[in-house]
């Protein structure tokens, strides 16, 4: 009699919501931003782990526009962020704000 192979499940991807256009996706397809429990400032968390309050991006140029220059991020991470830590996320919003973004063409 022949052993049945193992079928492992399908495991479920956790989903996370962006602060500014409020789209809904995969966790690992967002970019978290948290401010660290320890107190050493915001940062970008790029492997999810790092414990603190934090906060999820999407890649689209327009919601790091608002994210740096509204208050939207201050009030997701319930802080004020210093010159230093905009700076950095600056420096982080180049990689999405520099990419041409696609335009959808109307198929008729």
């Amino acid at each position: 009699m022949m052993a049945k192979p193992k079928v492992s499940p399908v495991r479920r991807q956790p989903q996370r919501t962006c602060i500014i256009c409020r789209s809904t996706t995969d966790k690992r397809r967002l970019v978290r931003i948290v401010r660290a429990a320890d107190g050493t400032g915001v940062l970008i968390d790029k492997r999810g782990k790092v414990p603190g309050r934090g906060a999820y991006l999407c890649e689209q140029a327009s919601c790091w526009e608002s994210a740096l220059h509204g208050h939207v991020l201050d009030r997701a991470l319930n802080t004020t962020l210093s010159g230093e830590a905009l700076q950095a996320l600056s420096e982080h919003a180049l990689k999405f704000m520099s990419e041409p973004t696609a335009v959808k063409e109307n198929s008729q």
